[in-house]
């Protein structure tokens, strides 16, 4: 049953594996000079037809020819799917709405442009133009908050996790005003996290509804994105209102995931962390939460991050190793983010002359890779 209903779009994704730019390819990369360099080195990869018409390369041009690049392979895959892979890409594209009205909203709270505002948004998370334009462009009335509402809050597929996110933070959900107050008094990374939460709870549900490869290979991947938020989450909190006594088991607690390694035990130690220290401590009693944690503490030229993406990679490379899920399609779009994210890291470096930190970036499929040779997961 699953290849007649979903066999074509997993085989035209299996196929997309081979797009991936290669180890001679970024060899030949990191031994640029010049972005024009880097430009013809790339005009013989997958990207070539994407920069084609660019007369010169920056880092911000290859950022947007590839995500735009992504986003057009994902919308044929999505166009070729049928139910229930058409509801899984779309909660995909969930994430980047998310993104997108978070982005749109701190904006216009700063007074920046609309039409700037909207040429930055993710192609993958994109509404509507009206749609678009409707929640930069409200009103400091209450029939303009009332609008912000109707449009964001209920006329998007993401409507949902706002609803949820302003039950929580007010009892009066219906008054224009209290709507305001909560957007104004809670900062837009608070308000982000809070939506985050329900979409990966929203997601893991029904990724366990379905069953079966996709349930295991899909509940573990977002299972581990919930433990990383909680993770960025207290990491972050440290300095801010958020770790102070009074709100560390209540408002910082109310972003951790209720799904995860690290729930319910873990997360509750997270809620009574008040320094590195003790963040350190929880990290530790989780083997692979302790390899990112001794990355944070002991090397100066990689982040945290830089050690969640490294495990993520492996974990997406995984995804492609089984048949017959829909794993490969989240693990597809990831890994193409991660690529997207070195190709810029190296063409910044080019473009500055730091040459000493060029290799600092994350291969994808490459049989080289740390987790490949010990041949094991980190």
């Amino acid at each position: 049953t699953f290849n007649i209903q979903h066999g074509f779009v997993e085989s035209l994704v299996r196929g997309m594996r081979n797009s991936f730019v290669s180890d001679s390819d970024y060899h030949h990369l990191t031994q640029c000079d010049t972005l024009e360099d880097c430009k013809l080195n790339l005009s013989e990869s997958d990207y070539g037809n994407a920069l084609q018409n660019d007369a010169t390369l920056t880092p911000q041009d290859l950022q947007k020819a590839a995500i735009d690049k992504l986003a057009v392979e994902f919308q044929y895959l999505r166009s070729q799917s049928v139910a229930p892979l058409s509801t899984f890409l779309d909660f995909i594209t969930h994430e980047y709405m998310i993104e997108n009205i978070m982005m749109l909203l701190k904006g216009t709270m700063a007074g920046r442009d609309i039409n700037e505002l909207i040429s930055q948004a993710h192609p993958l998370g994109m509404f509507k133009e009206s749609t678009m334009r409707s929640v930069v462009a409200f009103e400091s009335n209450a029939k303009g908050y009332a609008d912000l509402y109707q449009c964001v809050l209920v006329d998007t597929p993401v409507g949902v996790y706002f609803s949820k996110f302003l039950q929580e933070s007010s009892q009066n959900v219906g008054a224009a005003g209290e709507i305001r107050n909560v957007l104004e008094e809670t900062e837009i990374e608070i308000i982000k996290a809070s939506l985050m939460k329900y979409y990966l709870e929203d997601f893991y549900a029904f990724c366990s509804d379905l069953g079966g490869d996709t349930a295991s290979v899909m509940c573990d991947i977002l299972s581990v994105r919930a433990d990383t938020q909680a993770i960025n989450v207290t990491l972050n909190s440290f300095g801010t209102p958020l770790n102070e006594p009074s709100m560390r088991s209540t408002d910082r607690k109310r972003l951790y995931p209720a799904i995860g390694y690290l729930y319910p035990a873990g997360t509750n130690m997270l809620a009574a962390v008040s320094d590195e220290e003790g963040l350190g401590s929880v990290c530790n009693l989780y083997s692979s939460y302790a390899v990112a944690w001794s990355v944070h503490l002991e090397n100066d030229e990689r982040s945290i991050d830089d050690a969640f993406f490294e495990r993520d990679t492996a974990m997406f490379e995984l995804a492609f190793e089984s048949q017959m899920h829909f794993g490969c399609f989240y693990a597809y779009v990831k890994l193409k983010e991660q690529e997207i994210r070195n190709l810029v890291w190296i063409t910044e470096c080019v473009m500055q002359k730091q040459k000493d930190s060029i290799n600092n970036f994350i291969p994808i499929f490459s049989p080289h890779a740390p987790w490949r040779v010990k041949g094991g997961r980190r």
